[in-house]
């Protein structure tokens, strides 16, 4: 991130909140320098709340002295090297209209990736084992309407989970195709 969050907002703080030059809040946001000058004139702008750059963690004040002394100084972002938080294994929620798809998407990732464990399948689809063994052994409740389609197209799971499983399962299912050939 080379900006602030919400360029705007930020914009509209800074013209409020200090005495910078519009130059220099204009850079700072990625504004041009008249959309600054409109938000001081009060033309651009009107109804958005200006947002707080340094309860942020964007600037700090030292910074926003340092460039109100200097007049030809930029602002500086602070940028975080924690990096975004990535979702963890473990459960997420799955939104009512999805819910009746998983069964679909437990068949074709039976039909398709047999290589892959229960496990596996139910940390992609979100789902229990119990309903993973029902549909592989063709005793779940709505085995009749159940009609495999892939869980990416269904949006259970990203391409790239999907493919990390299959990745990780590959030597079982070479182990498998060499027990099928003997």
């Amino acid at each position: 991130m080379t900006g602030p969050l919400m360029p705007m907002a930020t914009g509209v703080w800074l013209v409020d909140n200090t005495s910078l030059s519009f130059s220099q809040i204009a850079k700072f946001c990625g504004l041009h320098e008249l959309e600054v000058q409109g938000i001081a004139d009060e033309q651009v702008a009107i109804n958005i709340v200006g947002l707080d750059p340094v309860s942020n963690g964007q600037l700090i004040w030292k910074e926003i002295e340092r460039c109100q002394n200097d007049q030809k100084a930029t602002l500086q972002i602070i940028i975080d090297d924690v990096p975004a938080k990535t979702r963890s294994g473990g459960a997420r929620y799955t939104p009512v209209s999805k819910r009746q798809d998983k069964p679909d998407a437990i068949a074709w990732l039976l039909r398709n990736h047999p290589e892959l464990t229960d496990a596996q399948i139910s940390k992609v689809v979100g789902t229990t084992k119990p309903t993973i063994t029902a549909i592989r052994d063709r005793s779940h409740w709505n085995m009749s309407n159940i009609k495999p389609v892939d869980p990416v197209l269904l949006g259970l799971c990203k391409q790239m989970e999907l493919d990390e499983v299959v990745i990780k399962a590959a030597p079982r299912r070479a182990k498998i195709e060499d027990e099928n050939t003997e």
